[in-house]
């Protein structure tokens, strides 16, 4: 294999998503990536974190954002982009940290519209974890000490946001098979199930890659 492996994850909120990305990475001796991009993307940008975890994966007007992809094109520096809406700045810089990042290392990166992103990228596995509600409702509840209703609620909204987000910025549909090499129901796989499935999976497509 050449170049450096990527695995991408969306996920449904509630749904061991993040878990599974940080579990995967440690079995293959790599750095799983989530809120860490904020920190990077904030760095090289010159934005203050704030900026970024206020506007983490929250979509942006369409037409604007092609106007600027047509305009400048992804890969500029955030501060060529000085009459750009502030969230898409973010989307921008987060964009080309993941893109910066893939070229530096082998890693997981969770959620972010990472495998668009890296779309043109080899050796890229695009991986998508969903749920069942009462299960994701169950995670959510437990972990933030809160009743099932809040909790459903958090989810819808959560999950809401994150499919704007990915439908805004990429040309494919959040959480439909179509738009990953990979779709897992956490609920019937399990944490530990799901992670050894992933690396089933690209151990097989690497196999046949190098076949080819």
């Amino acid at each position: 294999m050449k170049g450096n492996r990527i695995i991408t994850i969306g996920r449904e909120y509630g749904s061991a998503g993040k878990e599974i990305g940080e579990k995967l990475a440690k079995k293959l001796g790599i750095t799983c990536y989530d809120k860490e991009l904020i920190a990077m993307a904030s760095k090289e940008s010159g934005l203050c974190p704030e900026v970024f975890e206020k506007q983490d994966e929250r979509p942006v007007n369409s037409f604007f954002y092609s106007l600027v992809m047509d305009t400048h094109g992804i890969g500029q520096p955030v501060s060529g982009y000085m009459d750009v809406p502030l969230n898409q700045k973010v989307f921008l810089a987060q964009f080309d940290t993941i893109q910066k990042l893939a070229k530096q290392e082998s890693c997981v990166i969770v959620g972010r519209c990472a495998d668009y992103a890296l779309a043109s990228y080899p050796n890229v596995t695009s991986v998508f974890i969903c749920g069942d509600m009462e299960d994701k409702v169950k995670r959510v509840a437990d972990h933030f000490q809160i009743g099932k209703d809040k909790a459903m609620d958090l989810i819808t909204k959560t999950d809401k946001k994150r499919a704007n987000y990915y439908n805004y910025y990429s040309n494919k549909k959040w959480g439909s098979a179509g738009s990953y090499d990979l779709c897992l129901n956490s609920t019937l796989a399990g944490v530990d199930g799901s992670v050894q499935i992933i690396l089933d999976f690209i151990r097989i497509k690497e196999e046949r890659q190098a076949a080819q």
